[in-house]
């Protein structure tokens, strides 16, 4: 890569079917076609989050395409990578907001001066791994811990989204079906429509649920005036934060969850792209942590760098940074969209609960999968008893408060987990004399 701050990026005219590295690019038709496909990537998560703690999608898929130019500027379009809306805050924002499930939250101004801390939080980590680097990271957070950690993500939201399609037996049944198609996709399918899995799926539910519904009068009908009353283009709708002690600080430990996320993806890219992207480490939790701020500040909610992304270029080899500026220019657009929210909103209840259910299993396995990649020894008691005490305390959502200090399930496993793993480390010597 060139010494300037921004790559200059190579035009790559011969065999398209190569690696695109990230200071090069294809044609630009080409190079709109795969920032469309990126869109598409990581639009399902991105418009799931947000529904599952009731923010206004539209205005996530918007901030969405802010947080990714953000990020891009602070590393210099050095990182290719797409920031959308995080799941790891789900749990806490429900705790903290007292969200039931259904339409719009009415408590989202005190979530969002939480989402704002964590950004605060995760920024100084940010200057602090630019300054001494990652190994500090590396240390407190193994894979036995970062695994246990996205592991515990999944195991405490399944109550949620169980709790969502329990209201009558016609959404228990219709989540099941919901299953049943993100299923056939995932294992009947080839190529991108498998990648896009959870849209795919949801799609068919979607279309399953409306013949149910609407065609065949079983169940609540979709309301399909919402769609025809919305305008075609708009502002987003912006909410102002609130800056609550309590919620600031059960949301500020996400910041720990989005560091071993984040260096997780960086480290992904760089194995996949044969850039060593250490060096960009500290400026991409910045970039990270500035786009939650920003976010939190408009009403959105809090962002990471996203997997589903991450595997699109798994499948495409085309890392070019340039794909993401376009991709979140066109959610950009997406977000000035009324009539496009609008159609998020008729989204029923029971196919969101049954993509739910996949979703954060999925989130639990990819914990699981962390461990088996990194080959983690669970002969070693130390990672037995660090992997076991950390899932049921996230799974059973264990509280601990101090004082006006409080953390909720996802935050005491966390912390718990690095903590333990501390406290039970022997010094190599201690080791050998065993």
């Amino acid at each position: 890569m060139s010494d300037s701050y921004f790559p200059r990026w190579r035009a790559q005219t011969g065999d398209t079917r190569g690696v695109v590295a990230p200071d090069e690019r294809l044609p630009w038709p080409q190079m709109f076609a795969m920032g469309v496909q990126h869109v598409v990537a990581m639009f399902g998560s991105t418009v799931l989050a947000p529904l599952l703690m009731g923010f206004d999608p539209n205005l996530c898929i918007f901030m969405s395409g802010v947080g990714t130019l953000l990020f891009f500027v602070v590393v210099g379009g050095r990182v290719p990578s797409y920031l959308g809306s995080s799941f790891a805050f789900i749990g806490l924002v429900i705790a903290v907001t007292g969200y039931g499930g259904q339409g719009p939250n009415p408590n989202i101004p005190v979530a969002l001066g939480g989402i704002i801390a964590c950004g605060v939080a995760y920024t100084l980590i940010g200057l602090l791994v630019s300054a001494v680097g990652t190994k500090w990271i590396e240390t407190l957070m193994p894979p036995v811990v970062t695994g246990a950690i996205v592991c515990v993500i999944g195991l405490n939201l399944a109550p949620i989204a169980v709790k969502g399609v329990s209201g009558s037996i016609f959404d228990s049944w219709m989540a099941i079906v919901t299953v049943l198609c993100v299923g056939g996709v995932a294992v009947f399918t080839r190529g991108m429509l498998q990648r896009l899995l959870i849209l795919v799926g949801l799609l068919i539910a979607y279309v399953i649920y409306a013949i149910v519904t609407n065609g065949m009068g079983l169940g609540k009908p979709i309301d399909f005036s919402i769609v025809a009353n919305a305008a075609w283009f708009g502002m987003p709708k912006f909410t102002a934060p609130v800056f609550d002690l309590h919620a600031m600080t059960l949301l500020v430990p996400i910041a720990v969850i989005l560091v071993a996320e984040n260096l997780g993806h960086i480290k992904a890219v760089s194995a996949m792209t044969g850039y060593n992207l250490d060096r960009y480490v500290g400026r991409a939790f910045i970039g990270d942590g500035l786009a939650t701020i920003v976010s939190g500040f408009a009403g959105g909610t809090g962002v990471t760098t996203y997997a589903e992304n991450i595997g699109v270029m798994a499948v495409t080899k085309i890392y070019s940074t340039l794909v993401f500026v376009i991709a979140a220019l066109i959610a950009l657009v997406l977000g000035f969209s009324p009539k496009f929210g609008a159609v998020i909103q008729t989204i029923p209840g029971p196919v969101l609960g049954g993509v739910s259910i996949v979703v954060f299993g999925l989130i639990a396995v990819t914990g699981a999968r962390i461990w088996v990649v990194n080959k983690v020894d669970f002969s070693d008691n130390r990672n037995l008893i660090v992997a076991a005490v950390t899932l049921v305390l996230g799974a059973g959502d264990f509280s601990l408060k101090l004082g006006g200090f409080g953390l909720g399930g996802i935050g005491t496993a966390t912390f718990g987990a690095i903590i333990l793993y501390a406290l039970l480390r022997r010094k190599p010597a201690q080791e050998a004399a065993v």
